[in-house]
């Protein structure tokens, strides 16, 4: 019986073909993913790269005075540690799980020898790295210019593209600090939401119910976001679409 985890889960693995993945394949390391746990920290030397399969990892930035707030989310569409391959090998943000479940772990050295080959996978992880950029910039304008009703509709609508089910596990607590927003705005627009059908909530539990729903009350950073990560990463699904190549 084949493993429910596969490396072809991540669609930049799943972009490469066998020739380029499977020298690579024997040393990605398969590890459970635990709700907050901190993949890196700041100012710290990275020393792998992460491959979300089914977790998903926000990158936040915290003030001085601790407040924090989420730049980006990265689930089975990206990798963890660009700045392994784009030269800076630390970062001024940190890495948090998101939603607790499974990614594959890749050794820097190993990244760093993969990328200069110049190969696909340098091609693949360079648009991805745009793709980060545009969601990193929308994210700041939406924060900006964008309310506190609209916010929320954004993130979920992001989060829900990197599951399989329609359910979210997370509390209004984690909601707020992902959005840099307090929790009394994101428990007022939960409750607005739940009352026009769109979401089912209950403590700990957010269920989208009504997606075009959720999508008419989002901002259009949403759309942005997914258009741009569709278009410059609209061929990444090699093997996935190859029978008989999963692993």
């Amino acid at each position: 019986m084949s493993s429910p985890h596969s490396p072809n889960q991540n669609h930049l693995l799943a972009a490469l073909p066998p020739v380029e993945f499977e020298p690579l394949a024997v040393h990605l390391e398969l590890l459970p993913m635990a709700l907050g746990q901190m993949l890196y920290e700041p100012g710290e030397q990275l020393r792998h790269a992460y491959f979300p399969t089914t977790a998903i990892v926000s990158l936040h930035y915290v003030t001085e005075s601790g407040s924090s707030s989420e730049t980006a989310g990265v689930g089975n569409e990206g990798i963890i540690g660009i700045s392994l391959f784009m030269g800076g090998d630390t970062t001024p943000s940190s890495a948090v799980v998101q939603t607790a479940d499974h990614a594959y772990r890749l050794e820097r050295h190993l990244l760093q020898q993969e990328f200069n080959r110049a190969g696909l996978m340098q091609r693949l992880l360079l648009r991805y790295t745009q793709a980060l950029i545009t969601q990193m910039a929308q994210t700041a304008a939406c924060n900006r210019h964008h309310s506190v009703e609209q916010q929320p509709c954004r993130w979920l609508l992001l989060t829900l593209d990197r599951l399989s089910s329609n359910e979210l596990i997370l509390t209004q607590e984690l909601v707020a600090s992902m959005l840099g927003v307090r929790r009394e705005g994101v428990t007022e627009v939960a409750g607005k939401l739940q009352r026009a059908g769109f979401i089912s909530y209950r403590r700990g539990h957010i269920a989208v119910i009504d997606r075009s729903g959720l999508e008419s009350s989002a901002c259009e950073c949403y759309a942005v976001v997914k258009k741009e990560l569709d278009r410059l990463l609209s061929d990444t699904r090699y093997r996935q679409n190859v029978s008989g190549a999963t692993r």
